[in-house]
């Protein structure tokens, strides 16, 4: 047994329910936290669907009345989180009930903060910033990727500086997950896709990590397995419930597992390249994944290994440099065939902005926990590899 799995890890985990109309329990969990004015916190793309209407009426019905905050972006920021925890405590609300993808979660979490410690959402940046649990929250997600409703991650944008900032607590796990593939059905194909590369990246990058566990890893190497059987059928016009309900339990391994054993050099760029740049977080780490890996790769090669076999590539016999490659190709292979570029066209690409970048990605705390120890040169050399200037 190596010396990392002797050393002491916790392991965080809300109340977990999955399944089909795993969504329809809302009514119980209302009751159960005798709450009587709910906070809904959703975007306005989803409340079209007739699945969301019927948690809506389900709310309706367990509740004295609730409060709908959609006032939320693809890449939330501060000042949308402060804006929902003043309406949470002038409405008097007592419960949050968070319906989407990652941005209404990670929000939601905001909102919960706030409502509980006061002050600024950014004072809480950091590593167990967060003295107070916040009020009851619930999570309905929408989306099979950021795993934001078992995590102990919250992602807000700084709205002064355009850099995504990361709060990571014990106080912010979700008390309750209600884990539907029935709303994945209507999710577009290209945000499957992303979120779906999120979710592999997640894993990869967990099981990877230099907190990682034997507790994590069992939950990121089923999560990789997962995830690469099922993700391209899931952009098919004719993808299947069993199909999304695969997707969606890969995330979620996933997400137990980054959770617990924090990320890496992917996440950390991403999070400053999509908050500078205001792009998708899924697409963002779909398009540094291969980049990262490659460079990550002599620091545990015998992780790749593993993590090569669970994506369904044969390795007895293969030197580390083949290997190295036939994890490429994989990966690669997945992202094209789920139609997603490697590279973005951006206005203009210059010395600061590439620097700005940098110190961003390098102060990033998920940059703390990957396996090897970046120079600035070498992410630099990455943002050079996926950005471009737009002619």
């Amino acid at each position: 047994m190596t010396e990392s799995l002797l050393e002491l890890r916790k392991f965080v985990v809300p109340e977990i329910i999955i399944g089909v109309d795993a969504r329809l329990l809302i009514g119980r969990y209302i009751s159960h936290f005798n709450a009587k004015k709910p906070m809904i916190v959703t975007d306005k793309t989803i409340q079209k669907f007739e699945w969301f209407q019927e948690i809506i009426d389900l709310v309706r019905s367990y509740s004295n009345g609730f409060y709908l905050f959609d006032k939320i972006t693809p890449n939330p920021d501060d000042f949308e989180a402060m804006l929902g925890a003043e309406l949470f405590l002038s409405f008097g609300c007592d419960l949050i009930i968070a319906i989407g993808g990652g941005s209404s979660i990670d929000c939601a979490k905001c909102i919960s903060i706030v409502a509980a410690n006061g002050g600024y959402i950014l004072d809480y940046e950091g590593v167990d910033e967060v003295k107070m649990p916040g009020p009851p929250l619930i999570c309905i997600p929408t989306t099979a990727g950021s795993s934001a409703d078992v995590s102990q991650f919250a992602i807000i944008k700084d709205s002064s500086t355009n850099i995504k900032r990361a709060i990571i607590s014990k106080k912010i796990v979700p008390d309750l997950a209600l884990i539907d593939p029935v709303p994945l059905m209507t999710m577009d194909p290209y945000l499957t896709a992303c979120t779906g590369m999120d979710a592999l990246t997640h894993a990869i990058e967990a099981y990877v990590s230099n907190t990682h566990s034997a507790l994590t890893d069992v939950h990121a190497l089923e999560s990789l397995k997962l995830i690469s059987q099922e993700i391209e059928k899931s952009i098919l016009p004719e993808r299947t419930l069993d199909t999304m309900f695969q997707v969606m339990h890969g995330s979620l391994q996933a997400g137990l597992a980054f959770s617990n054993a924090s990320l890496g050099a992917v996440h950390a760029m991403a999070h400053s390249m999509g908050g500078l740049l205001d792009l998708p977080h899924g697409e963002c780490n779909s398009i540094l994944l291969e980049h990262v890996i490659r460079i990550n790769f002599d620091s545990v090669p015998d992780r790749f290994r593993n993590i090569a076999k669970q994506l369904g590539i044969p390795v007895d016999n293969l030197t580390n440099d083949v290997l190295l490659e036939r994890i490429i190709d994989k990966i690669v292979s997945m992202r094209n065939n789920l139609h997603i570029k490697s590279t973005i066209a951006v206005e203009t690409l210059d010395g600061a902005m590439l620097d700005y970048l940098v110190e961003n990605a390098l102060n990033d705390p998920c940059m703390v926990t990957n396996p090897k120890v970046l120079t600035k040169d070498e992410v630099k050399s990455i943002y050079e590899r996926v950005l471009y200037t737009q002619k």
